[in-house]
């Protein structure tokens, strides 16, 4: 349905890759990532679709890639 629109939110899948790192005793990196992803929903400046925006799915991994 959304196949090359960008517009799945991969928030889903980053916090996939934050549990990995939890299970592997990453846990330092873990928190970083499960902060950065709370701090770009908090401030709300980049959303999805599915969260009432219009941010692709790049913008919303690089607004989280660049607070990690």
């Amino acid at each position: 349905k959304y196949s090359g629109q960008y517009k799945v939110n991969p928030i889903a899948t980053i916090l996939t890759a934050k549990m990995m790192l939890d299970w592997l005793g990453e846990t330092d990196g873990a928190q970083r990532i499960e902060d950065a992803v709370a701090a770009v929903i908090r401030e709300g400046e980049v959303q999805t679709y599915d969260m009432g925006g219009s941010a692709t799915t790049l913008e919303m991994a690089e607004a989280i890639a660049g607070r990690v």
